[in-house]
């Protein structure tokens, strides 16, 4: 006890006591496989499980984590209310208890929690780090090529749309320092889905966060339904046109507000 006490004082080199943020809604296949494989991959961080009142039980099996790891969470919320609600949930939890960066984590396995350190490395250096699955050294495996062509198409518009210099706008496997998520204006963010993480990506640009991507190896999920709908690809797709059309209409009234821009 006394070196995982250590380990969570110290939490990681040059970062800071991290917590890692997992939303679930039906998960009850994944939570445990996903949860265990963080522990294992990077012993020194925390695992918040914030649960949507999943009716497969997802959030008792969460609650049975935690009594046997002081290390794991759980936030219970009412229903589902979406990917956006819930993580914004956690960066508060995260926040009200003093954590130096939190982590996005899809619960479903995709996103390895094996390539978590080398997330966390990369923090040392910026404020916000994506974990990319379109720059050098990324893999993707067992998406079918409809998924793949979305997904470019999603990103290279989001990226053509905003001006935000990253390669995969819409990855939900991220790293948050405190000086971003205090640099972003949480409190304006009403999106979810790939919308939510575009929109986050945009802010955090605005804002000047230091950001950097780093190579990862995304897997389809194994057990489970996935959530993505035509309606998640409506939303981003509107909400994209809405910001890239503000941005510009702003940077035509005023020439150094979006210095960054494109």
């Amino acid at each position: 006890m006394g070196v995982v006490a250590d380990r969570r004082t110290v939490g990681h080199p040059g970062v800071g006591r991290v917590l890692v943020v997992i939303p679930t809604y039906n998960e009850a296949d994944n939570v445990d496989r996903i949860v265990s494989r963080v522990r294992e991959a990077a012993p020194a961080v925390d695992v918040l499980v914030a649960d949507d009142n999943s009716p497969d039980g997802t959030g008792a099996i969460a609650d049975g984590l935690a009594g046997a790891d002081p290390q794991v969470h759980v936030l219970h919320r009412p229903g589902k209310e979406g990917l956006g609600a819930a993580y914004l949930a956690g960066f508060a939890w995260a926040r009200q208890r003093g954590y130096d960066a939190v982590v996005e984590m899809d619960a479903d396995g995709s996103h390895a929690p094996e390539d978590l350190p080398a997330l966390l490395d990369a923090a040392r250096d910026a404020d916000m780090v994506i974990g990319s699955r379109w720059t050098s050294g990324a893999r993707v495996l067992n998406w079918p090529l409809r998924r793949l062509l979305l997904s470019r198409a999603g990103n290279l518009y989001a990226r053509l749309a905003l001006g935000v210099p990253v390669s995969d706008a819409t990855g939900g496997y991220r790293v948050y320092r405190a000086a971003a998520l205090d640099a972003i204006d949480l409190a304006s963010v009403r999106s979810q889905g790939y919308a939510f993480q575009v929109e986050l990506s945009r802010l955090a640009h605005r804002a000047g966060v230091r950001m950097v991507e780093v190579p990862i190896t995304f897997a389809e999920r194994e057990h489970g339904d996935s959530k993505m709908s035509p309606l998640i690809v409506a939303e981003a797709l509107w909400r994209i046109t809405t910001w890239g059309l503000r941005d510009r209409r702003a940077a035509a009234r005023r020439p150094d507000a979006l210095a960054r821009w494109p």
